[in-house]
């Protein structure tokens, strides 16, 4: 019996470990997976600092201030960012203070210059509105030993910033994952045979580019085990070839054809199956299972069905391989500015253009006709829009879910659909 999208996704990650992990220089982290918590080893900022330039100053001396009642304290000094006051504040006095600089004892405000006369020598203050105010406390960020960036984090640049901060010049993460990468089809070249193309014998593997790409933009290292006709001896022979990798992806080969082989093979090579339909559209021909102690994903061969399917279950196996901690896109609101008909009992995520509308909501739009070859729908679309088993007419203004494409931060640890 076939899976439904929920069953198919949990399954698949259900069945998936994180990988080992390396430690690599802060630089070359980014998008890189934390494989350990991070915890401060001191306070953030590490003293009371100044938020903006300005006059450090004891509140009670400029409480009252005002344009009818100025007041004038001495200026005893300038404190650069990166400097330190020369001795604490007394009263009736002030430093002048520039951002970031750590406030000199006795001080508890900054005012800013513009309620000033930019005194150097002494100063008039015109306002007592920053009484209190202006001051960043040590620890405001982070504390001594609280945890600064978390496990199963993928680093973006403000957690480079943070790493940084805490000293974190080299950080232990996720290793890359290596994911074998296998096309199949008689009817398949290369681009470099487009001259076949041309004259209508072939096509191009599309999907060998594409895989290759959303591969590397969801943290793995492909390995390319090239394009293979539609012969089993051949499939055969290419997969006991496989150098060691942590993902199987295949395209094609995975329905009932007559010329449909990669299940036959992977199951004659030893490989465990464990289901291969899924009810959705489009992209039900759909395997798993686990070969050389690696999981398996067979994606349809359509170029769309291979995309759609990759971004429901292959790259949240990869985010698991990885450690992340939430793995499944969660949908967004959107609102349909068109009407909707699809085939009923199976889950159909077509191509959308997701937008702003005027009143502050989200529209959908579809990129065009849906069919499962037109590579140029899953191009110029920047979400899937999820249109339930149970609703085969949708009309334009109704509300449906959508899942944005690219999106590394509306994940959660179950499948929403």
């Amino acid at each position: 019996m076939a899976h439904t999208v929920a069953q198919a996704a949990t399954e698949i990650v259900a069945a998936i470990h994180t990988i080992d992990a390396e430690d690599v220089p802060l630089r070359r982290a980014l998008g890189r997976v934390l494989a350990a918590d991070v915890m401060s080893p001191l306070d953030l900022p590490p003293w009371n600092n100044s938020s903006m330039d300005g006059y450090a100053v004891r509140s009670g001396d400029v409480r009252g201030a005002s344009l009818a009642h100025p007041v004038t304290l001495a200026v005893i000094g300038t404190i650069a960012a990166g400097a330190r006051a020369d001795r604490p504040l007394g009263t009736a006095e002030a430093y002048r203070i520039m951002t970031g600089a750590p406030l000199p004892p006795g001080a508890d405000t900054v005012v800013r210059v513009e309620d000033t006369d930019a005194g150097v020598e002494r100063v008039t203050i015109r306002d007592d509105r920053d009484v209190g105010r202006n001051v960043r406390p040590r620890g405001e960020d982070l504390a001594a030993g609280a945890l600064a960036v978390a496990r199963g984090t993928r680093l973006d640049p403000a957690h480079l910033g943070v790493l940084a901060s805490v000293g974190s010049a080299t950080v232990r993460v996720a290793r890359r994952p290596r994911v074998a990468i296998l096309a199949t089809g008689d009817e398949l070249v290369d681009v470099d045979r487009f001259d076949e193309v041309r004259r209508g014998e072939r096509i191009v593997t599309s999907n060998s580019y594409t895989l290759e790409a959303l591969v590397r933009t969801a943290g793995g290292e492909p390995v390319l085990l090239g394009l293979v006709r539609d012969d089993p001896a051949a499939l055969r022979a290419c997969l006991a070839a496989a150098p060691p990798h942590d993902l199987l992806l295949t395209s094609g080969g995975i329905s009932v054809g007559e010329f449909d082989h990669t299940r036959r093979v992977l199951a004659d090579l030893g490989a465990e199956l464990r289901f291969w339909r899924v009810k959705i559209r489009p992209g039900a021909p759909l395997g798993f299972g686990t070969w050389r102690g690696a999981p398996w994903i067979g994606l349809p061969g359509n170029p769309v069905s291979s995309m759609v399917t990759f971004e429901l279950f292959a790259r949240p196996a990869l985010r698991r391989l990885q450690g992340v901690a939430r793995v499944f896109a969660q949908r967004v609101p959107v609102r349909l500015t068109q009407r909707v008909v699809t085939l009923a009992g199976l889950t159909h995520f077509l191509r959308a253009v997701v937008h702003p509308d005027g009143d502050g909501v989200l529209a959908a739009r579809l990129t065009g006709a849906q069919g499962s070859g037109l590579l140029t729908s899953m191009a110029r679309a920047n979400a899937l829009l999820v249109v339930p088993a149970d609703r085969q007419v949708v009309e334009a203004g109704e509300t449906l879910g959508a899942l944005l494409l690219g999106n590394e931060t509306l994940l959660g640890e179950s499948v929403d659909l």
